[in-house]
This record gives C-alpha cells, structure tokens and sequence, in this order.
C-alpha cells in the first residue's frame, strides 16, 4: 500500500488527541509527535491575544451595580441642574461649575444606585425588573459594592473641594438625602416625594455654587423638581406595583392605588404651574411658554401610555420624560440667546 501523503494543513492548534488520530503510525507515537506538533503551533509565551474573560466580566458587572448601561436615569438627575445653572448665571453659566456638576451627577447618581442595591440586596431577587442586578444575583458581593460606593463618595468629596462653604454644606444635606432614601421605603408610604427632595437638592446647589446664596427663584424652581421626580419615579413604580405588594415595600403606586393616573396628572399640572411662575418671576416669553405647551402635551401622551396600567407602557412613559426636561431647558436656553 502507497504511504499517506505527508501534506499537512495549514498550521492551527488542535487538541493532542485529534491529531494522533489523523497520523497513521503506533498510536503511542502518535500522541508524542502530536504533542510536539501542539507545541509548535502554540502562541509564543507572553504574547496574550485578549484580556482574561473574568476582568470584563467584573467590569461589566460593577458598571452594571452602577447602573451605566441604564443612562436615562443620568439625564433625568442632570436636567433640573442644568435648568438652575442657566437661571441662576443668567444664561452664562461658567465651565468649570458645568464640569463639576455634570461629573458630579454621574458620580452620586452612580453612589445611589450601590447603595440602593445595597439595601434591596435580599428585595431585589423578588422583584421580576430588580432580580437580574448584580447584588439580587450575587455575582457582586456586599463588600465589593461598598467598596465601589466609598470610592464614589470619595470622588464626590473631590469635586465639593472646589465649591465654597455654602455649596459643600448643602452638597452634605444633599448626600445625607441619597444615602438615607433607600431606608424609607420600609416604613415612609410615599417614597417618591423624598426621592423628589434628593434629585432635585442640585437646584439650590446650583444657585449657592453660582451666586453665594439661595434666592427665592432657587427655591422656587426645586418645587418643579420635587414633582417631576414624583411624577416620573411613580410610573416606574407602577411597573412593580404587584411585586411591591406580595414583599411588602412602600411607593407611591400602592399608596395612590387606582388613583394612581388622577395623582399623577395633579402632579404634572402642579408642576406645569410652578414652573409657569419660575417664567413670570424671571420675565420669560413666548418661547418659555411654548416649551411649557410642549411638556403638557408630553404629559398627555404619558397619560395615555399609563392608561392600562401595562408594565412596558409604564416604563416607556417614565423614560419619556427626558423629553420633558429637554423642552423646558430649551425654552430656557432660548429665552436667554434670544435678544432681547
């Protein structure tokens, strides 16, 4: 019988046994030749091709704990300030207060979200939305999280050094309000209105940091916040009404019960008014106006996605919402590049 050509493919790793196979000589043999023939074709040592799969999976994860794959709930904590920062500099606000701030949402919304998680770690796994987070699931332990979250602090920290007194010492109220949140949704039956206090807490900040001082439009414009927090964090509530029920956890959604939509359309008109008065104290115009028209009808639109009570039509309307903050700061950014 002719021998076997002895034309191989092209070179590639392949396992030992695999290639004793394919060679027609003693199998014992074979085995030695296919190991040496492994090792000829093997990646030099040192030269890694990709990172190890377990530090993407712990970096996925502990972004995942900070919830950066979920952005939207950034632009709804950054809205109210960037409405602030334009009232309060009269259109001109500075750079580097721009950087603080934005930096600073990012960092404490992220510092919310641990210590949220945190505290609903043994909650969250009963709750279908909540129980694919990294602390109901376990794949980040207690410790990890509180290490991420006194790194986040931290990083907080850093930023309030470059504001003066009166800004830190609300900066320290403001922190006290995220920190404490996740606690009153044990007893406390409408924990969205202090969520509300805690978001919006950047409006009075903006004015201190920008001015020195809290001026009445400062206070004034938080009431807005306050509401739309309210607003926006009870359809997401609504989402997890039934869950929320069998555990036993506070919200607004089971607190207002089928009074849910009538309760939140008092909340979107309350808010539309408060911020009518924001435009009459500051003089405002017709484009302040139309972008309070535009919001009243976005509101609609989310009474209309809420009107069933479905889970995915509760989420959609909470997530339109940034489109409320964009119309308001819009009317806002065109009142003061308008001449006058």
């Amino acid at each position: 019988m002719a021998p076997a050509s002895t034309a191989l493919p092209t070179p590639r790793p392949a396992p030992v046994a695999q290639l004793a196979a394919a060679l027609p000589v003693n199998p014992a043999v074979a085995v030695g030749e296919a190991a040496a023939f492994a090792a000829t074709v093997a990646p030099a040592p040192g030269l890694a091709i990709r990172r190890p799969p377990r530090l993407v999976r712990r970096a996925r994860d502990i972004a995942r704990l900070m919830r950066l794959d979920r952005p939207i709930g950034i632009w709804l904590l950054l809205w109210p300030e960037l409405w602030a920062l334009w009232v309060a500099s009269s259109g001109h606000p500075s750079r580097e207060l721009l950087a603080i701030f934005a930096i600073g949402t990012l960092v404490m919304r992220s510092a919310g979200c641990v210590i949220n998680d945190l505290f609903d770690r043994n909650i969250d796994p009963h709750v279908r939305r909540t129980q694919s987070r990294p602390l109901a699931a376990r794949v980040v332990g207690p410790y990890e999280a509180l290490t991420v979250f006194a790194i986040l602090l931290g990083m907080a920290g850093v930023l309030a050094l470059h504001l003066d007194r009166l800004t830190l010492e609300l900066a320290f109220v403001g922190a006290g309000l995220t920190v404490t949140y996740p606690l009153l949704k044990r007893f406390f039956p409408f924990p969205q209105l202090y969520l509300g206090l805690a978001f919006g807490w950047a409006v009075p900040l903006a004015f201190a940091a920008t001015q020195d001082q809290v001026p009445r439009i400062g206070w004034l414009l938080l009431l807005p916040a306050v509401l739309w927090a309210g607003i926006y964090d009870t359809m997401y509530a609504m989402a997890d009404r039934d869950d929320d029920l069998r555990i036993g956890v506070q919200s607004s959604a089971v607190l207002f019960a089928d009074m849910d939509r009538p309760m939140i359309g008092a909340m979107q008109i309350m808010m539309l008014l408060a911020l009518w008065l924001v435009g009459r104290t500051l003089h405002f115009g017709s484009a302040y106006q139309t972008a309070l028209i535009v919001s009243g009808a976005l509101f609609a639109w989310q009474q209309w996605l809420i009107r069933q009570r479905d889970r995915d039509a509760c989420l959609a309307a909470f997530q339109n919402n940034q489109y409320v903050g964009i119309a308001i700061f819009a009317g806002i950014l065109i009142e003061y590049v308008s001449p006058a």
